[in-house]
């Protein structure tokens, strides 16, 4: 977790409520000041520490989860449709976020067009191709992109990446800390706002 008062922000690419927050959390940032981290991780490997199941695999809560995905997209403004293949491995999109991310270069726009391509498109971006071919869309060489993708330093960099998450108590996405200051959920960024006014509260 980062100690300067930025915005870490652990996300999983098939988590819906991980693509709200990706939506929301620069123009929250930028409002104090702060930069974000982007840290893709993946939640089949939170999910095996912490026993838990994606939302929608739960009886009754997964009906309702499937709704206030959609409720929550259109109360933020965010446009939102499910996509028909739900959840997916997010191994590919994440591989090549962190590629971006640990050669120097801003992540965000291949983020955002990977989640877009996802929860607006429908495109199963579990695929490398696919999301090779997004990332290329937002502006990266695609060869490179594909060739992370099977490149064992990368893998090994999402695996640490796994381990930090864990490690600094992650068990959901969107998990953000500030400061040190752990906030699980987009339906925590309000109280994330207002830490980042006051310095805490």
């Amino acid at each position: 977790m980062d100690s300067n008062g930025d915005v870490d922000f652990h996300f999983d690419f098939s988590s819906p409520y991980g693509y709200l927050g990706s939506e929301l959390v620069e123009g929250l940032a930028a409002r104090h000041g702060r930069r974000v981290r982007w840290r893709p991780m993946l939640l089949g490997v939170v999910f095996k520490s912490t026993g838990a199941v994606p939302l929608t695999s739960v009886p009754v809560k997964g009906d309702y989860s499937r709704r206030d995905f959609a409720r929550s997209a259109r109360f933020h403004g965010v446009p939102f449709a499910m996509p028909s293949r739900f959840p997916i491995p997010t191994q590919a999109a994440a591989r090549i976020v962190l590629w971006q991310r640990d050669r120097g270069s801003d992540p965000a726009p291949v983020v955002h067009a990977l989640y877009r391509a996802y929860f607006r498109d429908g495109r199963d971006i579990s695929s490398p191709d696919v999301a090779a071919d997004v990332a290329a869309e937002s502006g990266l060489a695609r060869a490179e992109a594909r060739a992370a993708v099977d490149d064992a330093a990368v893998k090994e960099a999402l695996k640490r990446e796994n381990d930090a998450a864990l490690a600094a108590g992650v068990f959901g996405s969107p998990f953000v800390f500030v400061g040190g200051e752990p906030f699980w959920g987009v339906d925590r960024f309000e109280q994330v706002e207002r830490w980042l006014a006051r310095g805490g509260f």
